[in-house]
């Protein structure tokens, strides 16, 4: 029996088309990563209740993934499954629901994401009053932080009695832990965002109490020199949006903005089910980005037209088995790749 399941079923299943274009962005990754290089994470969508933590945390844990961009939805939609995942309501057959349908869905203080929900009183509410004394007592103090970092603080101080979801499936705990470099760009644009909002209108919290997304580029200047240190870093894009948008942004801003020398991207995948279209950031493809001297004509790019949903997962969890087992696992990529 094979200790390399998911690899081996890669390498002999996966030839063409996307299914191809997988095969060669994860042996790319598992190179890059052979060569000492980090690797930055992109979440769009709402990949947290899609439960991608999964796969995600034990990534996070084992140095597969260095750094991660994240909707200020995936932030928090991460701890909500940790601390309310029992009361999550699945609809299988949502393409087949009412307006009505919805409606009542509404009135059980539930908010659909496709085919899952999201409890409003055992998620929403229940880290409310957690996160709020935070919010306010930063506000007496006149501390100012990050985003994620009350993110970071909260679930890792959150008792374990409180955890619904398995622990090892939080991302955001995972990257708690190790204090994982991060950006929420447009964390406003979110259910806590909101909240924090009303707080800040009411004169309860105050607005400078978290950083701006300005200072969030500005930090992630450090951060991103740091990372591409020796091979350099890789970006890795679920979906489209700021998160992505963001943090490629970084390399052209240090060149011409700051004019320090600076290293490009060193691989570029996007998983993304955005068509190729007019204007359409999501759907431009890679070679577009060297126009914006974000990736060169050297940089290894693949674009993965599929759902994040089934392609990261497997991608993640062929990676792992590398990790794991490396020698074999180069043994069978230099005799299947014959």
């Amino acid at each position: 029996m094979t200790s390399l399941p998911v690899l081996e079923f890669v390498l002999r299943n996966y030839k063409n088309f996307n299914a191809r274009v997988t095969r060669d962005a994860l042996l790319a990754y598992w190179s890059h990563l052979q060569a000492d290089g980090k690797m930055f994470w992109t979440l769009a969508g709402a990949m947290s209740s899609a439960q991608l933590g999964i796969s995600l945390a034990p990534a996070i844990e084992e140095g597969i993934i260095h750094g991660i961009s994240s909707t200020g939805a995936n932030l928090e939609e991460s701890l909500f499954r940790l601390v309310a995942n029992d009361f999550y309501k699945d609809f299988p057959e949502y393409r087949y629901l009412t307006k009505s349908d919805d409606t009542r869905i509404l009135k059980a203080h539930m908010r659909r994401v496709t085919d899952t929900s999201i409890p409003e009183d055992e998620a929403f509410r229940a880290v409310e009053k957690f996160i709020v004394p935070m919010w306010k007592n930063a506000t007496e103090k006149n501390e100012r932080r990050y985003w994620h970092e009350y993110f970071y603080e909260l679930i890792q101080k959150l008792p374990a009695k409180l955890h619904q979801g398995n622990a090892t499936e939080s991302w955001l705990l995972a990257a708690a832990k190790k204090n994982l470099p991060m950006v929420v760009p447009g964390y406003e644009d979110s259910t806590f965002g909101n909240i924090f909002a009303s707080y800040v209108k009411t004169a309860e919290c105050s607005a400078s109490i978290v950083k701006s997304g300005v200072e969030y580029m500005a930090g992630f200047y450090d951060d991103y020199q740091q990372l591409s240190q020796g091979t350099g870093v890789g970006f890795f894009q679920i979906g489209g949006g700021i998160a992505g948008d963001f943090p490629i942004c970084v390399v052209p801003s240090i060149k011409y903005d700051l004019k320090k020398r600076v290293k490009p991207w060193a691989y570029f995948c996007q998983i993304s089910d955005s068509t190729t279209s007019y204007g359409s950031y999501s759907g431009a493809t890679p070679n577009e980005k060297i126009t914006w001297d974000k990736l060169t004509e050297k940089t290894p790019m693949f674009v993965i037209e599929s759902d994040a949903t089934i392609v990261a997962p497997l991608m993640l969890n062929a990676l792992l088995e590398c990790k794991r087992n490396p020698k074999e696992a180069n043994k069978l990529i230099a005799k299947m790749m014959k």
